[in-house]
């Protein structure tokens, strides 16, 4: 399983980042490539703590179906995301920049600490998280290609 906790993981992310353009069409959904980065960003700062989600009350929370989203089903195309989750995007180079420096504030988190909670699956170990950060990144890279 794939995670941002394993470095060869977290540099082939950042590696597939760097190939990103501003023009880079996406093959499904409806984020350019600039508002695909700043939600990228905005959740990652979600998963250190930096941006409040008020949580819901989905079945998504709740194990299996937890676990099965998790660690175990692709992410689907088009599925709905949090409003805080949507801003227009700055510019390009700061955006991509801001998301590097996230996920190394993400990595650098004590593992051992508490974890904020996610808006959709509620409590996650850290653990989960570095999963979870690592399987959303690489869901909208593929949007776009990568």
């Amino acid at each position: 399983m794939k995670t941002l906790w394993n470095v060869a993981h977290r540099c082939e992310l950042q590696s597939r980042i760097a190939q990103l353009g501003p023009d880079l069409p996406a093959r499904w959904g409806r984020m350019n490539a600039p508002r695909m980065v700043a939600h990228l960003c905005d959740a990652m700062r979600m998963a250190v703590g930096e941006l409040v989600v008020p949580s819901k009350k989905l079945p998504l929370r709740y194990p299996p179906l937890k676990q099965l989203i998790l660690y175990a089903l692709p992410f689907p195309k088009h599925a709905p995301t949090a409003p805080q989750l949507q801003r227009a995007p700055g510019a390009w180079e700061r955006e991509v920049a801001d998301l590097n420096a996230v996920l190394g504030r993400f990595v650098a988190r004590d593992r051992a600490a508490e974890w904020p909670e996610h808006p959709a699956f509620g409590p996650l170990s850290a653990h989960a998280w570095g999963v979870l950060a690592y399987r959303h990144c690489d869901h909208h890279l593929r949007q776009f290609g990568l």
